[in-house]
């Protein structure tokens, strides 16, 4: 059993969250009901719906393997340790990614929460995600 450690309180996690932009770019699949991804490949993350699996990928490794796919973007993490029953971090980020009119798709890690955003708004998204941090960190010590 690991121990649960992470943050819950919504304004420590929201101004210790230290948002990181990875390079690539990634993309959504999805593999039909029962089909195995190719071996090999190493996903991202892998989800079983009733519909098929979901993989999420770099775009250049579904290229190469001739995997369809859709929504290019890149990968923030928010590099705080959240806890897994942590209450309303990622309403409040998405909530700030809404004001900049984006979706977002949020995978949530046992250590920290990871957002995919589109790839031509990943800089956008990560500047308002470190003023959000820098505002809640300035109320915390105000």
């Amino acid at each position: 059993m690991y121990p649960m450690t992470g943050i819950t309180v919504l304004e420590r996690l929201i101004a210790e969250m230290e948002p990181l932009l990875h390079d690539a770019t990634f993309v959504f699949a999805c593999l039909p009901p029962d089909t195995e991804p190719p071996y090999g490949l190493k996903p991202r993350m892998i989800f079983t719906e009733a519909e098929g699996t979901t993989l999420i990928l770099e775009r250049a490794v579904a290229v190469r393997n001739n995997i369809a796919h859709a929504f290019p973007c890149r990968m923030i993490t928010l590099q705080v340790h959240s806890a897994l029953e942590a209450v309303g971090f990622l309403a409040a980020v998405a909530a700030r990614l809404s004001e900049l009119g984006m979706g977002v798709n949020p995978v949530a890690g046992f250590h920290h929460d990871h957002l995919f955003v589109p790839e031509d708004r990943a800089e956008a998204a990560l500047a308002s995600l470190k003023d959000m941090s820098r505002e809640a960190k300035s109320a915390r010590s105000a």
